[in-house]
């Protein structure tokens, strides 16, 4: 993930756009990159019109090619990760969300949307 100043650029954009011009989207799959959806629901709320659901283990992550270090985490469904899903929604509610996606394979889509209608939104 980018950085400014040592800052990743998400927050930035969102200290420095002007919060009545523009609403930002969630992307959730980078939240290893980006950081914890609840602190940004919280911190900026109102500030986010959407979000992209993907299944994350905030635990582990894959190695890059070549071995290395920052790879990306294995696809995972939605409720078949390491994510506190209840508590994100909540936060999202108050971040502004009001329209989620969810983008994956059709068979992590399909297991997805199956977790998904167990919630009580």
């Amino acid at each position: 993930m980018s950085k400014v100043d040592g800052r990743v650029t998400y927050e930035v954009l969102l200290e420095l756009l002007d919060p009545k011009l523009v609403k930002m989207q969630f992307p959730n799959v980078g939240m290893t990159a980006v950081g914890d959806p609840v602190m940004y629901f919280t911190k900026y709320p109102g500030r986010f019109i959407s979000m992209h659901l993907q299944g994350v283990d905030s635990i582990a992550v894959a190695p890059a090619a070549g071995g290395g270090p920052g790879g990306r985490a294995p696809a995972l469904a939605v409720g078949k990760d390491s994510l506190d899903w209840p508590r994100i929604f909540a936060a999202a509610k108050t971040g502004g969300v009001k329209n989620y996606f969810v983008e994956q394979s059709w068979d992590l889509t399909i297991q997805s949307v199956a977790y998904l209608k167990t919630l009580n939104a």
